[in-house]
């Protein structure tokens, strides 16, 4: 099957080139690279300028004006460029490991959407590796990072835990954005991340209740597809409960397709 690496990202070029050197160490590297960029300046752009010189992989940057955080609305608009039958996704602020892109593709089943976690890393070590024009070297990532369990790469666990961690219960619709995997026709039937959800919160869990309703199966990667949280400020979450409330009103309704998604950046 083709792969996408979906990646989004806003203001912050130099993680974005960390992530994007990450890209580069991947064994199974992706069949294109979408970047869903909220409204960046022209250091980002360079940043990915300068990347397609070091590979041939095809790059779709799709960029929308910055008018507050719209991250649905611009990986809708990212997706819409995809040409692959699946959909990896992270944040640009996500080192992979170097299995990351070959851990999701052993894992991944039709009719199912895929989650995982991450290790964050601490701010004195996120703020001098950002610095550093050393090598990635991943020995210090896990070092450097207070969970180590998230770290932990032991894949023959991977299918015992995979349809039993965080798949029931009120972990049901539990996600995470910055380590996600879905199918493209999936994604279309179900049209693609709501809009009506802005500002930080509960948009990866409101598109895997819609998945869940059309006969999807969700599960979640442990031990393996390992990836690295760069440290940085909490985003605001002024509207955590707005979407909080859309999440659940989404989980109460009989509907799977919403109708502000991706079909309107679809064919044009």
């Amino acid at each position: 099957m083709t792969i996408a690496l979906l990646i989004s990202t806003y203001n912050w070029p130099e993680a974005l080139q960390r992530v994007l050197e990450s890209v580069l160490l991947q064994i199974r590297k992706p069949d294109e690279i979408l970047i869903a960029d909220d409204g960046s300046g022209d250091s980002t752009k360079q940043v990915i300028d300068a990347f397609r010189l070091k590979t041939n992989i095809p790059i779709k940057h799709a960029w929308q004006e910055d008018n507050g955080f719209q991250k649905t609305k611009i990986l809708n608009k990212a997706l819409a460029l995809c040409k692959s039958e699946y959909i990896i996704q992270i944040d640009g602020d996500i080192i992979m490991s170097p299995q990351f892109i070959a851990d999701h593709i052993k894992i991944s089943k039709p009719h199912h959407v895929i989650t995982g976690s991450r290790a964050s890393l601490t701010k004195e070590f996120t703020i001098d590796f950002l610095k550093s024009k050393r090598p990635i070297d991943y020995n210090l990532l896990r070092k450097n990072s207070p969970y180590k369990m998230n770290a932990a790469r032991i894949p023959f666990l991977t299918p015992i835990f995979a349809p039993r961690y965080k798949t029931k219960g009120k972990h049901r619709f539990y996600s995470k954005g910055c380590n996600m995997a879905f199918w493209m026709s999936s994604l279309i039937k179900v049209n693609g991340f709501n809009e009506d959800m802005y500002e930080w919160g509960h948009e990866d869990s409101e598109l895997v209740v819609r998945l869940l309703k059309i006969g999807e199966k969700k599960l979640f990667m442990k031990f393996s597809g390992v990836t690295y949280h760069l440290w940085h400020k909490v985003s605001s979450m002024e509207r955590k409960s707005i979407n909080q409330t859309i999440l659940e009103n989404t989980v109460a309704s009989e509907d799977f397709r919403i109708k502000n998604g991706l079909d309107k950046y679809l064919n044009k």
